[in-house]
């Protein structure tokens, strides 16, 4: 899922006139916001850590009976 921001729409407010945020992201449905949040999480980990995160590798498995 590749989604990039549209950096093209800009407004400019002065200081204490800018709308909420809170505002903004209610009027969001949930899905988007997830959206948002998975893609804010993906830049942090580029940014901090370079690569994507993964899980670990299995290193062993253990077989169990189960009876």
């Amino acid at each position: 899922m590749d989604q990039r921001i549209d950096r093209t729409a800009v407004k400019i407010y002065k200081k204490g006139e800018e709308p909420s945020d809170v505002v903004f992201w209610l009027s969001c449905p949930p899905i988007e916001r997830i959206r948002a949040m998975e893609q804010i999480i993906q830049e942090y980990n580029q940014w901090k850590y370079g690569t994507e995160q993964r899980l670990e590798r299995v290193y062993r498995v253990v077989k169990r009976s189960w009876g």
